[in-house]
């Protein structure tokens, strides 16, 4: 008999019938989970009462009428504007950058213009735009000598999960809270049954498993 063989024989182990109806509970349960808490995990509302009041400012028209009654409401000494460069119509607007542009709305629906900040940012981010909005809130209060130690950030959707986290990062030991308003695209409680939420949950997702996982802040 040859030493040498080209093929050899190898125990496999397979599901049983039993099995594969193990396999199959834990996965419906496991997409059932995902579907019924996912939207909710997304988009947590932890305010801490902070002593000031971040909006990110891209929030739609509707967002800011409860982004007002919420700093009317509370003891937020300061109502602050964040976001980059106006990607469209930006040659056509007086405002440059989302935060001045969502500032000057702010002001319109009756909030006091001495209570308001905008960040200064000018620079178009292709990539971690969010990551980048938050640095340049933290070098305008550095710019202005403000020492917040607390603060709440007002975020739309799912969006606010992935945006508590890098405010987290990049703001400890400070105690950060989140607000996420509800979106009017989609009934939060049926994602599911709207492109939009499809769209939004599952964007959201990779984009927060890629800020928790992946994500490495430059140096």
């Amino acid at each position: 008999m040859s030493k040498f063989h080209l093929t050899t024989t190898r125990v496999c182990r397979v599901l049983t019938p039993l099995g594969w109806l193990a396999l199959s509970v834990t996965f419906s349960l496991v997409l059932v989970f995902s579907i019924l808490f996912s939207h909710k995990f997304l988009a947590p509302t932890q305010p801490v009462k902070g002593e000031v009041l971040v909006v990110e400012g891209w929030l739609p028209d509707y967002a800011l009428v409860e982004v007002k009654e919420r700093f009317e409401k509370g003891e937020y000494r300061l109502l602050v504007t964040t976001g980059g460069r106006i990607g469209t119509g930006y040659h056509l607007s007086q405002y440059k950058t989302w935060a001045s542009l969502t500032a000057a709305r702010l002001k319109i629906l009756g909030i006091p213009p001495e209570k308001i900040i905008s960040t200064l940012q000018s620079v178009i981010n292709k990539k971690d735009r969010t990551y980048y909005s938050v640095l340049a809130l933290n070098e305008r209060f550095k710019k202005d000598n403000l020492l917040v130690k607390s603060m709440d950030v007002v975020s739309l959707g799912v969006h606010a999960r992935r945006t508590w986290t890098l405010y987290k990062k990049v703001f400890a030991p400070a105690s950060v809270g989140i607000i996420a308003i509800k979106p009017k695209g989609y009934d939060p409680l049926k994602w599911w049954l709207y492109s939009a939420g499809v769209r939004s949950v599952i964007s959201e997702m990779i984009a927060y498993l890629y800020v928790r996982l992946i994500f490495s802040p430059p140096s």
